[in-house]
């Protein structure tokens, strides 16, 4: 049995046949002004909704994830979460976070049973032994597309799906490799620095040093998936010259596949990584990629710290074996090499390609709609496909 929420009892007036109700209400603009009517009336209401632009979401998955159960499913939330989104499960679940437990495993130890889904990030992840102390679990959502720290092959084992939250993000990822791009290139940060501590006012006009060219540049892309393949779209703009390195070609693309990383790190003036992270790419970035990168070109790390060997880039930084490097991410967060602290050739920023209003509030819509939908039919908007 499942109740419907007051706003759309009240606005649409649903009964035996919501279709019906909603269609009539668009008139002659059809379903997908019924969809976008009822869109914008949750929104004003609620604050989180289901996307009316997912190609995977029908007006039957609308209603039914808009329609409450009558018991709500107990989740489980591991680590700190966007406020908007824990607000927003609050609403639609009974939400428990762990971190409100001293001792998580004595916790799950006596009350998993409890849990039928679990919210989680890329951050925090979930792992096999949690898994574990969840016999009742059927659902994973995750607010990220990092899935490095969920333990993937034993939510599989289980028929256990996970979701994520693919393509929200792409534009803001790449707007920051290309950010750093800029940044370690024309050295802005350390000219920022320069001019807040009086040095140009001192040495006079043209005392800073020059900076490298970005346009027409050769950019190296490591991974090209949805974000790689936005990346090199934004390099277009900078008539820059593409090529980039996956274990096989991607179909559909104009750009040259380079089969060796280390050929590509050697062609390259800007090595922008962007490849998930896992065992399989740990250190992937090592010191013989780093030798044939070479003094005069720049290295961007805007995957996962783990992809890169950290001690290897800063001795490579350190002897000037690389010209310099734009890091977003890091082996140990939010811990940094000291080393890196202190280097001007260097930009260093908090995790935080993803980080804007727009996208956080569209990943985490996307966390809740996994689940919704999950609880509803079954299935996700967007779930982390099986190898």
């Amino acid at each position: 049995m499942r109740r419907r929420l007051p706003v759309i009892e009240e606005r649409l007036e649903l009964e035996s046949n919501p279709a019906t109700a909603l269609i009539s209400v668009a008139g002659e603009n059809g379903v997908t002004h019924a969809i976008t009517l009822l869109h914008n009336e949750i929104h004003a209401n609620m604050g989180c909704l289901a996307s009316t632009t997912s190609p995977n979401l029908t007006l039957t998955s609308f209603i039914a994830m808009n329609t409450l159960p009558s018991e709500r499913p107990h989740i489980l939330q591991i680590g700190r979460l966007l406020p908007a989104l824990e607000a927003w499960l609050r609403e639609r679940y009974e939400t428990h976070a762990l971190d409100d437990e001293t001792d998580p495993a004595a916790f799950l130890a006596e009350q998993g049973g409890r849990f039928a889904g679990v919210a989680t990030s890329a951050l925090y992840g979930i792992s096999p032994e949690q898994i574990a102390a969840l016999p009742n679990l059927r659902v994973i959502s995750c607010f990220g597309v990092g899935v490095d720290k969920i333990a993937l092959p034993a939510a599989r084992a289980r028929g256990i799906p996970v979701g994520y939250t693919p393509d929200i993000l792409n534009d803001c990822v790449a707007d920051t490799a290309f950010a750093l791009v800029l940044d370690v290139a024309r050295s802005t940060p350390e000219a920022d620095r320069y001019v807040r501590a009086g040095l140009w006012e001192e040495r006079g006009p043209n005392s800073f040093h020059l900076g490298r060219r970005v346009s027409g540049a050769r950019l190296g892309i490591v991974g090209l998936g949805r974000i790689g393949r936005t990346i090199a779209r934004r390099a277009l703009g900078f008539e820059m010259d593409i090529r980039y390195h996956t274990r096989h070609p991607v179909a559909d693309v104009p750009w040259a596949h380079e089969p060796s990383l280390v050929e590509l790190a050697r062609w390259a003036d800007f090595l922008v990584v962007i490849t998930a992270g896992g065992a399989g790419t740990r250190h992937m970035i090592n010191a013989e990629v780093l030798e044939a990168l070479g003094p005069r070109s720049f290295l961007i790390n805007v995957s996962r710290g783990s992809v890169v060997d950290e001690r290897a880039l800063v001795r490579a930084l350190a002897e000037k074996r690389i010209a310099g490097a734009g890091l977003d991410v890091f082996e140990d967060e939010p811990h940094v090499p000291e080393e890196l602290l202190t280097m001007d050739n260097v930009v260093l920023l908090p995790h935080i390609a993803s980080a804007t209003e727009e996208t956080r509030l569209a990943m985490a819509r996307r966390t809740v709609e996994n689940l919704d939908l999950f609880f509803a039919e079954g299935r996700m908007i967007s779930a982390v496909p099986n190898p």
